[in-house]
């Protein structure tokens, strides 16, 4: 319930601070390429169940739905002006705050696997990991995000389903913002 409380308020407190920052990535998201501001995709959340994280949108509206970036063999030919930047710096990420306010994510967690990803969510079963909130960040996005293999994503997962308290949720928080200013483990295309 703490945590809870915790992802609520900070989330809640990080769109309104942001909120010149929204306004001003949705315009300029409108104005480089056509298409919607937000994409929506379907995600695995707690107990396997199904719903629709948010982003903003970085690719063109012809690029394939539901395959990750780092599994096209031209990503370059997909993403937008405006989405290399939101993809390099994270920014892409922060309509996720929605997700959390709702419910369906935390702040920390394991990363929410595609629907189709069948491999991945087999392997996080091992390890509880489906059997938790996602979250925006996690053990395994700080601890090589894109460039893991799937075995090795849902062992970090699982650890972190495991050994999960504040402490680590802080680590994994300040750790991110970290990688997000190196651009840590973003990997686009095979």
């Amino acid at each position: 319930m703490a945590k809870r409380i915790v992802d609520f308020s900070l989330s809640l407190f990080i769109l309104i601070c942001l909120s010149v920052v929204f306004l001003i990535l949705c315009l300029i998201i409108k104005i480089d390429s056509p298409g919607p501001i937000l994409f929506k995709q379907k995600r695995i959340g707690k107990g396997k169940k199904e719903f629709h994280i948010l982003k903003f949108r970085t690719m063109k509206i012809d690029a394939p739905n539901d395959m990750p970036t780092h599994m096209l063999d031209k990503p370059d030919a997909y993403i937008t002006r405006v989405g290399k930047f939101l993809r390099k710096t994270s920014l892409d990420e922060l309509p996720q705050l929605v997700n959390i306010l709702k419910g369906e994510m935390s702040i920390v967690g394991p990363r929410p696997a595609l629907w189709n990803q069948e491999d991945l969510i087999a392997e996080r079963d091992k390890y509880k990991a489906n059997d938790v909130l996602p979250g925006l960040t996690g053990w395994a996005q700080v601890n090589g995000r894109d460039e893991l293999p799937i075995d090795v994503k849902a062992k970090l997962d699982g650890y972190y389903v495991e050994k999960r308290n504040p402490f680590l949720d802080s680590e994994i928080f300040v750790k991110t913002v970290f990688g997000v200013l190196r651009s840590d483990g973003v990997k686009e295309g095979k």
